[in-house]
């Protein structure tokens, strides 16, 4: 386990305070006590951390940035929008994911505690929302990008999912088609609600199946209608990796795209260009909302009061061959 500041100073017998005295050097500690510090200090073979450095002068300079997993397609965007700000304003940028569970948060607590950073950008995992609200209270500041549970205490960075879908369903209505599928992602996320509300309020359908946000599981759900000669004429799905599997499965019963069944995405990640054929998608401005939420959060430790409502950052439907 990681050696903290509270155990220098618990085996020193000194104040965390004192600790951090020793480590930034600012001469408000008797010599005695000093070297009883960096002996502790070395034998524990503890490491100060941005948090442990900026004790002293009240600020890291760093910020958090706590995410689900590096995994998700557009996760690279969000973050080099995040390092684009961030670097520039002279604040560095500490990373967490909860790939581990109960351990990733653990580690991330521990983190918190050390006042390792100043502020902290989130997109929100799953299971999280009582510990952030939590430490949000407690003087944290935090900013999430795309709030999908809608937590209106927290300052956010979202989309149009509500216009995005409902801009599919005037493309795919323009083009002749009566009888979509909607493929959502897990239905307590709000972006999902919004998505499959804007589309309806378009193009109703009573066609609507959940799915998980994967290429498997736009391949099973499609696959399983097919088999039960349920019949569709498009498909909105609520992401393009889901998008994928749909098209996989399309492909492989025999079905044209677009000439039997029109499909379109959510997201326009790199992929949506290369699949077969390239992928009609909703943009999300997924850079654009990691600069937004950058901004915001330094804003706001710059002493300026975090705004009342989300920042709204507009999606764009991009026309491909898949429904063109």
């Amino acid at each position: 386990m990681r050696v903290t500041i509270a155990d220098v100073a618990r085996e020193a017998g000194v104040s965390k305070t004192t600790v951090s005295r020793v480590i930034n050097t600012k001469g408000e500690v008797d010599r005695t006590t000093a070297a009883r510090v960096r002996e502790v200090i070395a034998q524990l073979g503890y490491v100060p951390s941005s948090g442990a450095v900026g004790l002293a002068r009240g600020s890291s300079r760093t910020v958090g940035m706590l995410v689900p997993s590096l995994t998700w397609p557009w996760m690279g965007e969000l973050l080099q929008g995040v390092v684009d700000t961030v670097e520039p304003a002279d604040y560095g940028l500490l990373l967490f994911t909860c790939n581990r569970g109960a351990e990733s948060v653990q580690r991330f607590t521990s983190q918190v505690s050390a006042r390792a950073f100043d502020g902290l950008v989130v997109v929100e995992p799953e299971n999280t929302l009582g510990h952030l609200t939590e430490l949000h209270r407690d003087g944290l500041p935090i900013v999430l990008i795309d709030d999908r549970g809608h937590h209106p205490e927290f300052p956010s960075v979202v989309t149009t999912n509500h216009e995005g879908g409902a801009s599919a369903a005037r493309h795919l209505r323009a083009a002749g088609r009566t009888r979509p599928l909607i493929l959502t992602g897990p239905r307590h996320f709000g972006c999902v609600r919004e998505r499959t509300a804007g589309f309806c309020s378009v193009l109703p359908t009573g066609l609507v199946v959940e799915g998980d946000f994967t290429e498997r599981g736009g391949r099973l759900a499609v696959e399983e209608l097919l088999a039960r000669d349920v019949t569709f004429d498009s498909v909105f799905a609520h992401n393009d990796i889901s998008a994928a599997g749909v098209l996989r499965a399309l492909r492989a019963a025999g079905r044209r795209v677009p000439d039997d069944i029109a499909v379109v995405g959510f997201d326009d990640i790199p992929m949506a260009e290369h699949t077969e054929p390239p992928l009609t998608t909703v943009r999300q401005p997924t850079r654009r909302m990691g600069e937004a939420a950058a901004r915001m959060l330094l804003s706001h430790l710059a002493g300026t009061p975090a705004p009342d409502g989300p920042a709204v950052l507009p999606t764009e439907l991009v026309v491909r061959h898949s429904a063109p």
